[in-house]
């Protein structure tokens, strides 16, 4: 498949093939399960997580960011033992999206390090639309 029939846009450096981007107005989400679209289930209870309670207000903005063309990809702690509930979780409750990846260490306190731009919002209680906000973050020398 071709970048350009998964919105990339093929990028080059010194002359050379690099690794795709997406256009700027696209956003590829990576996003949290437990805790951040649902009530918080840890991997050692996954009998709860078929019938964890969904924050209605994180599927509406999901769904919506979904159809307006963004990437939408959930990053979970759960294990690979729990993605046929997960998806079948999503899957009942309505959620659109593009994939699934299990297995995000555990434990928070996460620092991402990227070639590529990383944008990280904290989910604080209330999910609806981002804004733009200044804010500290640490970088390389």
């Amino acid at each position: 498949m071709t970048a350009e029939k998964n919105n990339l846009v093929d990028k080059e450096e010194n002359g050379k093939k690099v690794s795709p981007v997406l256009p700027e107005h696209i956003k590829n989400f990576l996003i949290d399960i437990d805790g951040t679209v649902c009530e918080d289930i840890p991997n050692e209870e996954p009998e709860r997580m078929a019938t964890a309670k969904v924050y209605p207000d994180a599927l509406a903005t999901l769904n919506k960011w979904y159809d307006e063309g963004h990437i939408i990809t959930f990053f979970t702690s759960r294990t690979e033992a729990h993605r046929d509930v997960t998806e079948k979780w999503l899957k009942d409750n309505g959620f659109k999206y593009h994939g699934l990846l299990v297995g995000k260490p555990r434990g928070g306190n996460y620092h991402w390090i990227d070639n590529h731009m990383v944008r990280a919002t904290r989910y604080n209680g209330k999910f609806n639309d981002l804004v733009e906000r200044s804010a500290t973050v640490q970088v390389f020398e």
